[in-house]
């Protein structure tokens, strides 16, 4: 086995859990009021708007599971099965689902690409992350980045038809092949935004709020990994920014887990997890689809 990878692999999988876990105490809060209720959250401690118990996880960590299971179900044309997978999460009344894949999963016909067209023309926009949350395990899976490239456009396409949200997500999982491979976290940002509009002012506080647009997010995803120097300090800041914060923890938190590695993502996080046997399972699996 190659231990390395298979840290790198684990640690991606966890990092979006454990992002996703800690911030969804936080999630809509604000700044102001997370430090008047907490001070500062470091601790995966349940609660928020959607009453979690501690290290319940929402949309973002079981959506990424259902992309995941998809792809190790069919590798080679996976959207369908990731689309059963979507729709037995959608069925068991998760606590959290963002509104336009919930847009989508309510007219779904036999037609994702359609469906996620209807929705945006619906909604007027579809320019959200939810596509960017879920999309890791791609990176994860495959060998070839052009596979990584299909499969992410394919994902992030099944529902959300704005085109920046599939932009996106092919530079964010680049970014994860080039960790994978043990580049550095800021070299390997810098490489893949470069020519874009997130290459400006990466050095400066993003002069926008953390919320669910897809522009946003991945702004605030970006300066926070690339102003820490450890996994805790990612996922904290992530929580203690309120807004879409469970969302940016886990996309933060997916690209640290890598760089940093399931050995330095802190015990008493990775062990609040509540579905590790789950993840374990599916993280077994990735593994042996990106070795085999």
């Amino acid at each position: 086995m190659d231990n390395r990878l298979m840290d790198r692999i684990k640690g991606g999988m966890y990092g979006v859990a454990v992002g996703d876990a800690l911030g969804g105490t936080t999630e809509f809060m604000s700044e102001r009021e997370i430090k008047e209720k907490y001070g500062c959250l470091t601790e995966i401690i349940g609660g928020g708007v959607w009453n979690l118990e501690p290290g319940e996880v929402t949309d973002d960590t079981m959506m990424t599971l259902a992309v995941a299971d998809g792809i190790l179900e069919n590798a080679e044309e996976p959207m369908e099965a990731i689309g059963l997978f979507f729709m037995e999460w959608y069925q068991s009344r998760p606590k959290d689902i963002g509104n336009i894949i919930r847009r989508v999963f309510e007219q779904f016909e036999g037609d994702w690409l359609e469906s996620a067209f209807v929705a945006h023309m619906d909604m007027g926009q579809s320019g959200g992350n939810g596509s960017l949350m879920r999309c890791l395990p791609v990176a994860l899976a495959y060998k070839e980045l052009a596979d990584i490239d299909r499969v992410t456009i394919m994902q992030s396409r099944m529902t959300h038809y704005d085109p920046r949200c599939a932009e996106v997500c092919v530079m964010y999982n680049r970014i994860a092949h080039r960790l994978l491979q043990g580049e550095d976290l800021g070299t390997s940002i810098k490489a893949e935004v470069a020519g874009s509009e997130y290459e400006e002012n990466l050095e400066a506080l993003p002069d926008c709020p953390p919320s669910g647009f897809i522009v946003y997010t991945f702004r605030w995803v970006l300066y926070i990994l690339l102003h820490t120097s450890n996994f805790e300090e990612v996922v904290q800041k992530a929580a203690n920014l309120g807004g879409d914060s469970d969302t940016i923890g886990a996309i933060a938190g997916g690209l640290a887990g890598i760089y940093y590695g399931y050995v330095r993502i802190p015990a008493q996080y990775a062990n609040a997890i509540l579905i590790k046997e789950r993840l374990d399972r599916t993280i077994s699996k990735l593994y042996v689809m990106k070795t085999s």
